[in-house]
């Protein structure tokens, strides 16, 4: 940051700006999500850019695949492990929304396995008269039964009903909570806590709960007892419940004073007690009454410092009897090309899933009778990003899945050590004729940045091939290999080259990586896009004529900062659900939960960072912009669909061409059921095919 007095007035002048530009602004109306006027204006621009797109000879068949690879059944069915049988949320033709059904292991393991269906979304969605989407479900100790988590068109905010799914149907003493956004744990059977909105604004800036309170069966909500209160300057309150096979549980309150940073209270009994942890780091798992945990920072305790990225061990009893003076043992610690991704554990063994240049490994963690932990390399296919499907903590078994851009999604099933493939997806695309590679580009400050590249194997590098570059840059998430039926059947399959870049913000070589580009230092995020987009192109990979650029969310963002700072470099932006006037961010939706990650307008540095690379606020009249298409949709309570409009308007204001589209449902993504889903996709294939193969 720039503290020294030259900067002073320069600081002082950006942070002004923020209120001196909202009171100027001529779109603040488009802020009012679903007052008519906007809506009227939504209306409008949808059937302007769907003349442009469904209009295209292209569209019909790309919407025709994408909704086909939605809706088959030549999928594999993910499964989730509850009280002894498998279960499997699906959606197809027949269920838009989705049934949840169960099987037993035996029969899932066989080629056609047997399904019972235990609750139809989309018959329960014609009952409620509500466009219900399934947001997950969380079993109770004893597994009898779970919490469903049901959104109305996609957003956030979720209405949550207990759930009996050995006999399909929610009981009359369940719990049942109206909708709010909201994060329950089960603290036994018949007891829950709650974190929501228990009376009207009693939620913090971010619009998140801070409020945590005991439920238990048969209480009204008014009779629930608190236990927790945050504060409104907090970003969220959560419980959280952990179990291992043993039957040790940990129940504990998760502070998030900062997006990245969090206190840790234990929840014993009728006692609350505050856990000397750091601040930094992430919950993983339970198993033999040993609470998992990565961190996020260095540890120094007990005379010695657990490094930043480490997997570390803590004995819950050990814990509970003295939270103030815990003692950590260090697992593993990451090298500087890899990091920890996820962790969870069967009755007896953790598993842990990382990457190394990012390619994807996989482990076993076990601890012998007196305490010693051992490690072993899990022996699944290489070059491949591995993900932890489910884990059974009371036996032996474990799902995982192996993907890559080009090798349909497998999945293995672990069991006391030994792994084995028992489903794959079949092709979705022909990718004879294609390869992967992986390349690293030299950011403007010399870091070396891999990116991978899918392209047709012995293409010639003459600079004519479209390719779209896809990056996320933020918040610790990495971005690894993947199968995508859509992307192959409506992208490759059609001669089109797609680059994935592992630019820093994300977590591909553990927490440092992230880090590197928050807040002040986002530059470095931006010129590592640019600088593989330069990389692409001097290798005759591409051009600038055939390069087009996608991104949603945080990587919204990161397309809206492209697209102004260096407009002459693409010939296609495709802007998803973002970020893009960071001067109102935090007043938008949950925008001001991520000021750990953008920094404020209220800090005079941040300020005048943050007015720099706003998207909104560095449109220019006299500049050349290649034609953009921005989409958001209604629904979506995290981001809004408030950025999207505004730029999309001030564009049109400047008379600089765009196309904007937005779906009325799905929350934060691109639809609520599969068919809304297949549409978007179809407009933006049919714009990259419009911008870079005519």
């Amino acid at each position: 940051m720039h503290r020294l007095s030259r900067f002073a007035g320069l600081c002082l002048l950006f942070a002004t700006a923020p209120q001196l530009r909202a009171a100027t602004d001529p779109y603040l109306w488009l802020e009012q999500v679903d007052s008519p006027r906007a809506m009227q204006w939504v209306k409008a621009e949808n059937a302007r850019t769907t003349a442009v797109l469904e209009n295209d000879p292209r569209y019909a068949g790309l919407y025709r695949d994408a909704l086909n690879i939605a809706q088959s059944h030549d999928r594999i069915p993910m499964p989730a492990f509850l009280d002894g049988a498998i279960y499997n949320f699906w959606q197809d033709a027949q269920h838009v929304r989705g049934i949840w059904r169960r099987t037993t292991p035996d029969s899932y393991r066989s080629e056609s396995p047997q399904w019972t269906t235990v609750l139809d979304l989309d018959a329960l969605a014609t009952h409620d008269a509500a466009n219900w989407v399934y947001k997950g479900a969380e079993p109770s100790p004893d597994e009898k039964r779970v919490l469903l988590n049901l959104s109305d068109g996609g957003e956030d905010a979720v209405t949550v009903r207990e759930f009996d799914p050995g006999r399909a149907g929610f009981p009359a003493d369940g719990f049942n909570l109206p909708r709010s956004k909201q994060s329950i744990a089960w603290q036994d059977d018949s007891t829950l806590l709650v974190a929501r909105e228990w009376h009207k604004g009693e939620v913090t800036a971010s619009s998140y709960p801070y409020i945590v309170k005991r439920l238990r069966r048969g209480q009204s909500l008014d009779q629930a007892q608190e236990i927790f209160r945050g504060r409104r300057t907090d970003i969220e309150v959560d419980p959280l419940q952990l179990r291992d096979g043993a039957g040790h549980s940990a129940v504990l309150i998760q502070r998030g004073v900062t997006f990245f940073e969090s206190e840790y209270y234990a929840v014993d009994g009728e006692r609350v007690k505050k856990l000397a942890l750091p601040r930094k780091l992430a919950l993983q798992a339970l198993v033999d009454g040993q609470l998992i945990l990565t961190l996020a920072q260095d540890w120094a305790v007990n005379g010695r410092t657990l490094p930043q990225g480490s997997l570390v061990a803590l004995d819950w009893d050990q814990a509970l009897r003295a939270p103030d003076e815990l003692k950590p043992e260090l697992l593993y610690t990451p090298g500087p090309r890899e990091n920890i991704e996820a962790a969870a554990a069967t009755a007896h063994a953790l598993l842990v899933t990382g990457y190394d240049n990012v390619r994807g490994r996989a482990f076993e963690f076990r601890r012998d009778a007196a305490g010693h932990w051992t490690r072993t390399r899990l022996d699944l296919p290489d070059n491949s990003s591995i993900g932890i499907v489910d884990a059974d903590v009371h036996g032996h078994d474990a799902f995982l899945s192996v993907t890559g851009f080009l090798t349909p999604t497998s999945l293995w099933e672990f069991n006391a050590g030994a792994v084995r493939r028992i489903k794959t997806l079949p092709p979705q695309f022909d990718a004879a004729r294609d390869t992967v590679e992986q390349f690293e580009a030299t950011s403007t400050d010399g870091t070396r940045i891999p990116y991978f590249v899918v392209h047709p194997a012995g293409m010639k590098l003459d600079g004519s091939h479209p390719t779209i570059l896809y990056a996320y840059g933020g918040f610790q998430v990495s971005e690894t290999p993947s199968y995508s039926g859509t992307l192959g059947k409506l992208w490759l399959e059609k001669g089109g080259v797609f680059a994935l870049a592992n630019i820093r913000g994300g977590g591909e070589f553990g927490p440092a990586w992230h880090e590197a580009g928050l807040k002040t230092h986002r530059q470095r995020i931006y010129d590592d896009f640019a600088s593989v987009a330069r990389d692409l192109i001097a290798r005759g990979i591409t051009s600038t004529r055939r390069l087009g650029i996608e991104g949603g969310s945080n990587g919204g963002l990161l397309m809206g900062v492209e697209f102004t700072q260096h407009p002459g470099l693409w010939h296609a932006v495709d802007i998803q659900v973002p970020l893009l006037d960071m001067l109102r961010f935090e007043k938008i939706a949950a925008g001001s939960s991520w000021v750990g990650e953008y920094g404020s307008v209220s800090n005079p540095d941040e300020a005048a960072f943050l007015a720099k690379i706003s998207p909104y606020n560095n449109i220019h009249r006299d500049t050349k912009y290649p034609l953009p298409l921005i989409w958001t949709t209604t629904k979506d309570d995290r981001v809004g669909p408030q950025h999207a409009r505004k730029f999309a308007a001030r564009l049109a204001g400047y008379g600089i061409p765009y196309l904007f589209y937005e779906v009325t449902e799905g929350g934060h993504g691109a639809g609520a059921n599969l068919n809304e889903k297949a549409h978007t996709s179809a407009l933006e294939y049919t714009y990259f095919a419009q911008r870079l193969m005519d």
